[in-house]
């Protein structure tokens, strides 16, 4: 329903002349254009691009009077009075008439143009023609709607997409005002387009037809459905919705017997109408699957999930820039490695588009490929350094990238050009942390250094992209100093014996973001230090000799008693017999093994090695080639990473049965 102004003054309303209320119901019922009365500063013409003329209803309703409705469209609790007045006699009323109609047009297809998805084009469709054009308006759409491209199928499904219609009040002692129809005209919900049939000759045709031309009734009778046949004395214009390339749905216009019917000019309206919501539709649906892409795009370009590594827990939040600029280049990744540690990786490259998203999965890939290779957080910046280097010219970007060792309670920090984090230690003080700023990623020629920092239990690490700190109303060190002095407020909520939870202390930081401060995507990633406690720790070197499994096999069984582990020993020392011979069969080194008690036991063995083994199917006659095959049957996980100075080979087994 269209929206109107709620002041008429210089209007006479009705009420005032109960004798003239009859008068202006029928002069309605005929359809005759109407005039407005002089108001001070000379006469007002619906239509003109005055302040009025702006809001919905401005266009005059070509072939009838105006009728303005309450605003805020159907539904809208209030109603307007609706003001009628004699129509000039001769050729000047003609010219009135045209006039108003092109007017018309020109303020429905702009109020249709301003919907940028699908339902607000085809709600300004409908408030724009009701009841300025028509006293009710049924829109059907292609179901599932044509992208591009894309090779329609037939027969295709019309879907009933929305339906509006008005009625003029008769409540005595009333004002003539417009309300919400609550019984629309009955129509099917979905309609199968037949080729060869009557609807789908009017939708090739493209034009309007009046509905009562014999074609247009059998299409209207196919539309709206066999159960549903169009109620007696109702004027109808059918209207086929084209696209750029293919109809893509019709358009139903309908006029109460009580009014006047369609005129030839009506048509050409219609035309207008449909052409240009048509259009508008094309383009809300190029542009919802160019936002789907880009959604998919970014999905897919940051992890699904944060992994749980032992010893630290995680959170994040990603926010784009804008709802127009979904995609962009900030990045976050947590990647478990060798030894129960971690590296946390936050990345910005350079814009906000396609290509800097395209750019930052390729960073992102690169920094997770090293990463596997085991190799300090330093030679990480300087690989990806050369590898934005090859991707092409002015390809910067900045990362921090840190390693966090659960055991030793130590984190290692390399930064290429990005804001430092921030550290938030348990008693509730917040620190910047001092690492070298080093140039960003993809200058070249430019060496990165790295720092070893204590990570205590129970501290928080954040690391963020500029945008959470930076914007045109404040410089990056100033939007630091409150990020930093926002983690100490929200610390000393929770006491000095606790930390605030990961998730709600992401939130409330997100919270510090005021009107204007969302320049830049924002990456965030948080890591609280748990830690593992010396006492859970058991560690020892192996001559690599033939007596050295069943001295695992001793050492372990040690362990288990010493955490109330007994009933893991059985599948413990068989596990680890068969890991430490395969290391001892190629290692020249002394190999490693390591115990680990957290929420699992896990059991790390390392050699010198690089040769990572492979689970295989042992033939009958095979007197080895098992070991592997048991560990992944008894095991909860196991795996083997290469380090830059050899393998670990690690499997976990459940504490609790």
């Amino acid at each position: 329903m269209t929206e109107h102004p709620t002041s008429h003054e210089g209007r006479q309303p009705l009420a005032a002349r109960p004798q003239e209320r009859a008068r202006p119901r029928q002069e309605a019922a005929a359809g005759l254009p109407s005039d407005v009365p002089a108001q001070p500063g000379g006469p007002t013409v619906p239509g003109q691009d005055a302040p009025a003329q702006d809001a919905p209803g401005g266009a005059i309703r070509p072939g009838g009077p105006q009728r303005p409705a309450a605003p805020g469209g159907p539904g809208s609790p209030g109603a307007v009075a609706v003001a009628v007045s004699p129509q000039p006699p001769g050729g000047d009323g003609l010219a009135r008439r045209e006039g108003d109609r092109l007017r018309f047009v020109g303020a429905a297809t702009r109020r249709i143009a301003r919907g940028i998805d699908l339902d607000e084009i085809v709600l300004g469709l409908c408030r724009a023609t009701v009841p300025t054009f028509s006293d009710e308006i049924l829109v059907y759409l292609r179901d599932p709607l044509p992208v591009g491209d894309e090779r329609p199928v037939a027969p295709f499904v019309l879907r009933l997409r929305r339906s509006d219609r008005l009625r003029l009040s008769d409540a005595e002692g009333e004002e003539l005002v417009l309300v919400p129809d609550p019984d629309p005209t009955p129509a099917a919900e979905l309609c199968e387009v037949r080729g060869g049939g009557a609807l789908a000759e009017v939708l090739r045709g493209v034009r309007p037809v009046f509905g009562d031309s014999a074609a247009a009734k059998a299409a209207l009778a196919e539309l709206l459905g066999p159960e549903h046949p169009l109620p007696g004395g109702l004027r109808a214009v059918l209207a086929p919705l084209r696209g750029r390339r293919r109809v893509i749905g019709a358009a139903v216009f309908l006029r109460r017997p009580e009014r006047a019917g369609f005129e030839p000019n009506d048509l050409l309206v219609a035309a207008q109408l449909a052409t240009h919501t048509a259009l508008g539709i094309d383009k809300a649906v190029l542009y919802g699957r160019e936002a789907y892409i880009a959604d998919e795009l970014q999905r897919t370009m940051l992890p699904d999930s944060l992994p749980q590594p032992t010893g630290v827990r995680l959170a994040s939040r990603y926010l784009p820039a804008a709802e127009t600029a979904r995609v962009g280049g900030d990045w976050y990744d947590a990647i478990p490695l060798p030894g129960s540690r971690v590296a946390l990786v936050v990345g910005d490259v350079m814009g906000h588009s396609m290509t800097s998203a395209a750019i930052m999965g390729q960073l992102r890939t690169t920094a997770q490929t090293l990463a596997g290779l085991d190799l300090p957080p330093q030679e990480v910046l300087h690989h990806l350094d050369e590898q934005a280097q090859r991707l092409g010219e002015n390809r910067m970007a900045t990362c921090m990238y840190a390693v966090y060792d659960p055991v030793s309670h130590r984190i290692t920090v390399a930064n290429a050009g990005h804001p430092p984090p921030i550290l938030l230690h348990l008693g509730g003080r917040a620190e910047v942390l001092r690492v070298p700023p080093g140039a960003p990623i993809g200058v070249g020629g430019v060496d990165f250094e790295a720092v070893e920092l204590d990570a205590p239990a129970g501290a928080t690490l954040l690391l963020y992209t500029d945008g959470l700190v930076e914007s045109r109303l404040r410089d990056v060190w100033t939007g630091i100093e409150q990020l930093r002095e926002r983690l100490a407020a929200t610390a000393q909520l929770t006491g000095p014996d606790h930390s605030p939870p990961l998730e709600a202390l992401c939130d409330d930081v997100l919270d510090m973001l005021g009107p204007g401060d969302r320049d830049d995507d924002i990456a965030l990633l948080a890591a609280r230090f748990d830690g593992i406690a010396p006492s859970d720790v058991a560690y020892w070197f192996l001559e690599p000799e033939d007596a050295a499994p069943g001295r695992a096999r001793r050492l372990a069984r040690r362990a288990l008693a010493r955490w109330d582990l007994e009933e893991l020993t059985d599948s413990v020392e068989l596990l680890i017999s068969e890991v430490v011979t395969n290391a001892v069969r190629y290692a020249e080194r002394p190999v490693t093994l390591r115990l680990l008690r957290t929420d699992v036991l896990r059991c790390e063995v390392g050699d010198d090695s690089p040769q990572l083994p492979r689970q295989r199917r042992a033939r009958d006659t095979d007197e080895g080639g098992r070991g592997l095959f048991l560990v992944n049957r008894l095991a909860r996980r196991w795996g083997a990473t290469r380090l830059s100075g050899g393998k670990v080979v690690w499997f976990e087994l459940a504490t609790r049965t």
